[in-house]
């Protein structure tokens, strides 16, 4: 590896580590906006919707890292020297990676249209079969010993494809709360309509908290490089 492939190498790494720290950070916000949400007894209706549309806004950061992530890991082990991916590969993780992108911001512009459920749709298909990419990866490098050679990396390939089913799980999960929220705003607060509704958030909940568990776990794989 030259000192041209060091700098870029150096510099995708910064990007990296920026997109982690926007992803949990702003992750983190998402949650403690769901946490005042919640709290019927210290906000009105009104102010709580306000929240949860602040929650929908900031959730676009990590959704936007997260889609960004996929062609930046890969063009991180290419140009690292970990594994030696060809050309069109790395061209089609990026188109794949703006496709991604393309469709979480077309969705969220379309909010509630058609065109939204079918962008989203789109997207569940492809985040399953990122998610079989990434899972595949992982065991087979460390089944096999490559194509990923150290085995924190193998293993972090797998934590990523363990992200990924997990962030699906929070959508699934989460799914429920657009027909119990529209009850809730046409019919107001009550036990009846916020119920059922705290339920799915607490359902939730777990999933995100595995998410976070298994972000740390895998940044601290790609710091520490233990084995």
């Amino acid at each position: 590896m030259d000192f041209t492939t060091i700098g870029f190498y150096q510099i995708l790494v910064f990007v990296h580590i920026m997109l982690f720290v926007l992803w949990l950070g702003a992750d983190v916000g998402v949650f403690m906006l769901g946490q005042h949400f919640r709290k019927r007894d210290k906000y009105d209706l009104s102010q709580r919707l306000v929240l949860l549309q602040l929650l929908v806004n900031l959730d676009m950061v990590p959704r936007t890292a997260w889609a960004l992530m996929v062609p930046l890991t890969l063009t991180m082990v290419d140009a690292g020297g970990w594994w030696d991916l060809p050309g069109w590969a790395l061209v089609a993780a990026w188109a794949i990676g703006g496709f991604w992108l393309w469709l979480v911001w077309d969705a969220h512009r379309h909010d509630q249209t058609e065109r939204a459920v079918r962008d989203r749709k789109i997207e569940s298909y492809l985040t399953y079969a990122l998610t079989a990419f990434y899972l595949g990866l992982g065991l087979v490098s460390l089944i096999q010993g490559a194509p990923l050679v150290p085995v924190w990396l193998a293993t972090k390939a797998l934590m990523f494809g363990l992200i990924f089913a997990a962030a699906i799980m929070i959508d699934v999960a989460f799914k429920p709360v657009g027909p119990q929220l529209g009850k809730l705003i046409a019919e107001g607060s009550s036990d009846e309509t916020e119920i059922p509704l705290l339920h799915t958030m607490n359902r939730t909940r777990i999933w995100v908290w595995i998410v976070y568990l298994l972000l740390v776990v895998t940044a601290f794989l790609g710091n520490t490089k233990p084995y």
